[in-house]
Order: structure tokens, then sequence, then C-alpha cells
């Protein structure tokens, strides 16, 4: 097994079944990946003990929670999507690992992850592939919605650095941290960027807000801060520039 043959120390598990909008069509990816899959990296952390855990969770917990920006304080027993609730689960489950084996424990509650490499079912991505095609994309909400946009880059620095100071400490600890730029941006601001970044004016068609989707995120990372002294370095603007240049690197070396 690999946990036996490499007696790893510390553990970061990304992987999962995300989205929000998939969950409703196909429960059963979430809960074979989400809880199931993750139960097994627990269950391999009991067994071959290791330091520290880290895992995905989502910004997706906190539902439609009114107080804004969402703290790790708040409460987030109210999930509107299955994928929201085997995130939840996950945090609990890790919770429950760490009380009856003492492992350290982090869920990281991500934000709107975007840049090179992203999922093609996320708006940045799936926008940009349709507007270059001349394809209508979808506006719900009428576009009156607002997500706190994390480049992947901030992301990695982010965890790194909680690495870094978790591999020198000994204590035992359970705990949650947002992970964000803390800084939403509206919809169709995003969307007018988009554009201006690919030179093209998108077709829209203006839909209703979906099932499971919440009107904004937007992440309180004041924790974070705190005991990593990260701040979200890279811009929307930018970090769209630095998506389109690597999609259209990829997709003309890929054609």
């Amino acid at each position: 097994m690999l946990f036996e043959k490499n007696k790893f120390d510390f553990v970061i598990n990304l992987a999962a079944q995300a989205g929000v909008r998939y969950s409703i069509d196909n429960p059963y990816a979430y809960i074979n990946s989400n809880l199931i899959g993750f139960i097994n990296i627990l269950e391999a952390c009991r067994n071959n003990p290791v330091q520290h855990l880290y895992y995905a969770s989502s910004s997706s917990v906190y539902g439609k929670n009114k107080k804004v920006p969402f703290s790790e304080k708040d409460n987030v027993d109210n999930p509107v999507s299955l994928y929201a609730a085997t995130k939840k689960a996950n945090e609990l489950l890790a919770a429950a690992y760490h009380n009856l084996y003492e492992i350290s424990c982090t869920g990281l509650r991500f934000f709107t992850v975007y840049g090179p490499w992203g999922r093609p079912d996320m708006a940045y991505y799936s926008f940009t592939e349709d507007i270059l095609k001349g394809k209508t994309i979808k506006v719900f909400n009428n576009g009156d919605l607002k997500r706190d946009f994390t480049y992947i880059d901030d992301i990695i620095e982010s965890i790194y650095l909680l690495f870094q100071k978790d591999k020198t400490k000994s204590t035992l600890v359970n705990r949650v941290l947002n992970i964000g730029n803390n800084k939403p941006e509206n919809l169709l601001d995003f969307i007018s960027i988009l554009e201006k970044k690919l030179g093209i004016e998108a077709k829209k068609q203006y839909l209703p807000m979906q099932q499971g989707d919440v009107y904004e995120t937007y992440a309180d990372i004041d924790e974070l801060i705190k005991i990593t002294g990260y701040i979200p370095k890279v811009k929307l603007k930018s970090g769209l520039s630095h998506f389109i240049k690597w999609y259209r690197d990829y997709y003309s070396q890929n054609k």
C-alpha cells in the first residue's frame, strides 16, 4: 500500500468530485468520491499515522448564509446542494478521526478557484470556450451574482505557507480555513473583463437563478492571514489574462 511503503508525515488530499450543478444530476459520483474516497484517506492516515492531513473543503458549505464575509465561525448546517453536503460531511468525518485517533486535520474551504488546467465546467473556462466559438453563454440570475474568484497560484502559495508553519509544530489541531481572494466580483463585471481580454462581445442568454446556486461568496481570510501571513496577490484582470494565454496556447497545440 502507498501509505505503508512511503511512511508519509503529511498528506494533502485535494481530490474530489467538485461542482454544485453536476451534483444535482449525478449524486452517486459525489457519494463515491467525496464520502467513500475520503473515508479511505482517513483510514489510511489512521493505520499509517501521519503528522497532519490537509483536505479540500469548499465555500459551498456556507450555502445561503446572509452574513458576509463568510467566517469559519459561521453556522454551515443548511447546505443547498449535495456537493456542499458532502464537503460538510468531510469536515465532520475529519473531526471524528481527529478526536478518535489524534490526527491533526485542516479543511481548506476554497473560494471559486480559477486558472490554467482548471475545470472545463466552471464559468470562466466554459465562457471563454463559448465566446471564442461564437456560442451563447448562459448568465444566471440575470447576471446578479458575486463570486470571490481566487487564482490558482494564490491557492498554492497559501497551502505552502500553511504547511511551512505546521511542519515545525507538534500541537494537535482540527480546524477549517477559508482560502479566498477576499474580494467578491460581480458576474457581469467578470464577463466584461473576459470580453475585453478576448476582444469579442459575448452572446448572452439571461436566465433565473439555477437550483443549488447561491447569490454571493465572500471569504473572511483573517484566520489564514494570522497563521501564515497570506495575502492574495493576483487580481481578476491579471488572472484572466494568464488563463486566456494558457487556453490559446494549449488548444493551439492540441487541435
